[in-house]
Order: C-alpha cells, then sequence, then structure tokens
C-alpha cells in the first residue's frame, strides 16, 4: 500500500489495574513511550488503586487463549511480556500458546505480590509457573522476594543475589534480572545470562511513588528486544527510562503513587 508505515510491535499479557499505574495500562504507555506499537490480552481484572487491591476478576482460559489468537494471527508480535497470572489454569495456556505460535523475546515479571502487599498469585499456580511459564522465557525479572521463591533460598546481599540468579538462569534456562531493592543491593539490578554476570547501578532516587514499577521496567525491556535491541542495551536502555520516569517526581494518589510514564512526551498534543 502506497504510504503505508511499518512498526515493531509489542504483547502485554497481564492483568488491568483500573487506577492506571500499573498492570495493562502501565504497559501500554510503556510500549508506546518506547516507540512500538502496543497490544494486551487480559488475563485478569482489578479493582485497584495506590492504596490496595479491592477485588479481582479472572477471565476464562478460553476467552485468554481467544485474545492471544487474535493478536498473533494478525499483529505477530516481535516480543511478549508477562506480568500478574493469578491461576495455574490461565498460565497453562498461555504457555500452551506461546509454544504453538513460536512466540519470541518473551518477557516473563513473574509477579506474586503487589507493591501494596497484596498477593497476586494462587500458591497452585507457581508450581506451574516454575515449571511450564518460565522455561519459554528469554528473560525473567524477579524481585527479591520473587526470586527468593524461584531460587528456593534467602537472599540478603549482593553474593546472594548472585547465586539466587545462577540457580534460577540454569533451572529454567533464560536469561534472569535480579532487581534490587528490599534493602538488599538498592537500585542496582544484576543480569545473569549463561554463566555471565553484569551489574546495572541505578540511580536511587527518593521518590515514593513506585507503583507499577515492575511492569514498567519488563515492557520497556520487551519494547526495546521489539526494536532490535541486544538484552544489556535492551535493559540499559529500560533502566534509563524508568529513572526518568521516578524523578519526574508525579504524585497521585493516597498511597504508593504510579510513575509519569510520558516525562519525555514532547507531542503538540500533549500540551
Amino acid at each position: 500500500m502506497q504510504g503505508s508505515k511499518k512498526m515493531r510491535t509489542a504483547l502485554s499479557v497481564a492483568g488491568s489495574d483500573c487506577s492506571g499505574g500499573a498492570g495493562i495500562q502501565a504497559d501500554l504507555k510503556t510500549m508506546t513511550l518506547n516507540g512500538v506499537y502496543a497490544m494486551s490480552a487480559i488475563t485478569a481484572l482489578t479493582a485497584q488503586n495506590t492504596v490496595g487491591v479491592r477485588s479481582t476478576a479472572e477471565v476464562t482460559p478460553e476467552f485468554l487463549k481467544d485474545q492471544i489468537d487474535a493478536v498473533f494471527e494478525d499483529i505477530f508480535p516481535d516480543a511478549v511480556k508477562i506480568g500478574m497470572v493469578s491461576s495455574a489454569e490461565l498460565i497453562r495456556t498461555i504457555a500452551e500458546r506461546l509454544k504453538f505460535h513460536m512466540a519470541e523475546n518473551v518477557v516473563i515479571d513473574p509477579v506474586m505480590v503487589a507493591t501494596s502487599g497484596a498477593r497476586l498469585i494462587h500458591e497452585d499456580a507457581i508450581d506451574v509457573l516454575k515449571n511450564e511459564l518460565i522455561p519459554l522465557a528469554t528473560l525473567v525479572t524477579p524481585n527479591i522476594p520473587e526470586a527468593e521463591v524461584l531460587s528456593g533460598m534467602k537472599i540478603q546481599n549482593k553474593d546472594d543475589m548472585r547465586k539466587a540468579a545462577n540457580i534460577i538462569g540454569e533451572a529454567y534456562h533464560c536469561a534472569v534480572l535480579l532487581k534490587g531493592g528490599h534493602s538488599v543491593s538498592d537500585a542496582n539490578d544484576l543480569l545473569y545470562v549463561n554463566g555471565n554476570y553484569k551489574w546495572f547501578s541505578g540511580k536511587r532516587i527518593n521518590n515514593p511513588n513506585t507503583h507499577g514499577t515492575g511492569c514498567t521496567l519488563s515492557s520497556a525491556i520487551a519494547s526495546n528486544l521489539a526494536k532490535g535491541y541486544d538484552l544489556e542495551s535492551s535493559v540499559q536502555r529500560a533502566k534509563d527510562y524508568i529513572s526518568g520516569a521516578l524523578a519526574a517526581m508525579l504524585d497521585l494518589g493516597e498511597g504508593a503513587g504510579p510513575m509519569d510514564h510520558a516525562f519525555d512526551l514532547n507531542s503538540r498534543f500533549a500540551k
């Protein structure tokens, strides 16, 4: 078609956050601001805000399958980011469809607990996540508590982070970005790829509004992988983006508020 434009694409498979700071909404904003065409397959609706999660309503496995198939059969994504999936049945559905469509550049944020402290995954789903979904990942991005679950060990310092990243990477045959924080290594993250380690230092930004940081980081990494950047460059670019979003110091809500995903938006339509 004359005048047609092609664009790299990314799919987010995650839960909806009606307050807009995390989940699908954060992913779509992040992907858009990182220069890819953003698509979504929603795993659950959540009634939440910056203070906490009030209730959740999961979609059926059949409907999740239809969403994923609808995307892949028409606009094949260059990368896939997977976030909150709370039940074993939905995790199995995602794993089966990713294998069927031979998805590429799969980034899994193994969301288990919300920033507010609410538990977001059923106990029986953790084994399915570990055994069926994470082995399909190009990269998995756990925080300290999630890495403790995946590695089976307590993480209290940087040496523990190295050991845990190695355990996870070797067990699931994927790259691991083990995120600091939770009083361990502060804002520094550790990337483990095939026996090699690389630390990514982050600026510690004194901003209590961190709702959706994990969703945002994994979506930014997926966006950069979709554009053809290598894994290290994708992580660095994503870290730089999230630092900018935090440094913008947006202040909304009564609890841990959202970041300003659009801090770098210069469109005349944004004025």
